[in-house]
């Protein structure tokens, strides 16, 4: 991260997969210039013979890495292949597809903490109804044998690739250990985005056919349930399935329906130290592939109006020479932690009612939106989205959802949160952990 400045730690939300012979994209993210499509030369394909016995009672629980600041992502561990390797990836409920980068050979790749995932020749067919969910519905296959893919995010970032199969090892929390086929993507040609991670690849966990969740699902492994719990102390865990959580103990509310390809909750209200702000019609996403929340320009401004006027006559000043984050403070002597800062700051929340009789409110307390920079400033994580090429997304990041259990109910439809100790995973006298 140079020169010390945080850019967003954005890998998002709207994922777009072009057709090979296509550039561009959709929603306003750019146009990408037209690259030469390299060919799979592949002779035969490995079998995909992973016998395993449903479980769906039965959940997968994996520990989580990093934080918020400084180190500016969460990443868990996989491991895949044959013979089984460990990879670190980031897990984005902002994308469906799972990918490594990978030494195929590779044309661009960035820097890792692991070698190249090494492909095999079990490579998914241009046909496979995977390949489709990851193409619109116009694409044309140029090569039948294989599925290519690009995937661009947001913040500028993309990766080349084809899809193939491979093993993953997963431990349940019923003592059991599988090893699923599943498709990932062999990520050949990367471009790193503004917020560019030193990882492996990308764990995509959203709500399309290609997601690992929905794979495992559609295997009779797990519920289609996807949840994390970051912990503001750094770590967590990540859980595919819902037998981790009590129901009853969580706040629920509908996924819009109107919006499919992300985890959204519709429209939302802005409230500030409990109040409405009039903030209203808010097109609201959580996205763990972000490690920052996002307000829209209008919201954003509000939002900052409401901040300054709160702090007016507390002892903190606006700091132009802390560049961690657009907006920082400084006190009379550096901060050390949040605590110290924290009465000066008011809760704020999203509420949202999609429909059903109760409004859920989305609690954000000064913990979950500030963090003490390396100076000993106090800044906002929260970002100016219209600024970032974001248009009107407002966007739930790692860092507002620290200390909360929140799940992603693609069977009901519904997303769920509750204040949660993240800093060990759920306990289970079977679990292999």
């Amino acid at each position: 991260m140079g020169g010390g400045k945080i850019l967003g730690m954005l890998i998002f939300v709207v994922v777009i997969v072009s057709a090979a012979g296509g550039g561009g994209g959709e929603g306003g993210y750019g146009d990408n210039q037209q690259k030469k499509w390299w060919k799979w030369m592949s002779s035969s394909s490995v079998a995909s013979s992973s016998v395993v016995n449903p479980v769906v009672s039965s959940s997968i629980v994996l520990p989580l890495y990093g934080n918020v600041y400084p180190v500016g992502y969460y990443y868990v561990q996989l491991n895949i292949g044959q013979p089984s390797r460990p990879y670190f990836l980031d897990p984005d409920t902002g994308s469906d597809l799972t990918w490594l980068q990978c030494d195929a050979p590779c044309v661009r790749c960035t820097r890792a903490p692991h070698p190249f995932y090494k492909p095999n020749n079990d490579l998914v067919p241009c046909k496979d109804p995977l390949c489709a969910a990851l193409h619109h519905a116009d694409y044309k296959c140029e090569s039948p044998e294989q599925c290519d893919y690009q995937v661009d995010y947001a913040d500028g970032g993309s990766s080349l690739g084809v899809l193939l199969n491979d093993l993953f090892t997963f431990n349940m929390t019923s003592g059991a250990r599988i090893k699923p086929h599943l498709a990932l993507g062999c990520g050949y040609d990367q471009l790193p985005g503004q917020s560019y991670h030193p990882l492996d690849g990308v764990l995509g966990l959203g709500k399309g056919k290609a997601s690992i969740v929905s794979q495992l699902h559609n295997k009779g492994l797990v519920r289609n349930v996807v949840g994390h719990c970051l912990s503001g102390k750094g770590g967590g865990f990540l859980f595919f399935g819902d037998e981790v959580y009590d129901s009853s103990r969580i706040v629920w509310t509908p996924m819009a329906h109107d919006h499919m390809k992300h985890y959204s909750t519709g429209s939302g209200e802005l409230i500030f130290g409990g109040k409405g702000t009039g903030l209203k019609n808010l097109f609201v996403v959580f996205d763990s592939g972000s490690s920052f929340s996002y307000l829209n320009a209008h919201t954003y401004q509000g939002f900052i109006s409401l901040l300054k006027k709160e702090l007016n006559g507390k002892p903190l000043r606006e700091t132009k020479d802390d560049y961690t984050l657009p907006l920082c403070w400084k006190g009379r002597r550096p901060f050390k932690t949040i605590n110290d800062v924290k009465k000066y700051f008011k809760h704020f929340a999203l509420s949202f009612t999609n429909g059903w009789k109760s409004k859920a409110q989305f609690e954000i307390p000064p913990e979950s939106y500030l963090i003490i920079s390396s100076k000993g400033s106090v800044c906002l994580g929260v970002l100016n989205g219209t600024e970032a090429g974001l248009q009107n997304v407002n966007l739930i990041g790692d860092i507002s959802m620290q200390d909360k259990m929140v799940i992603y109910d693609n069977e009901r439809q519904t997303i769920g949160w509750s204040p949660a100790n993240c800093d060990r995973p759920p306990k289970s006298s079977n679990m292999i952990m």
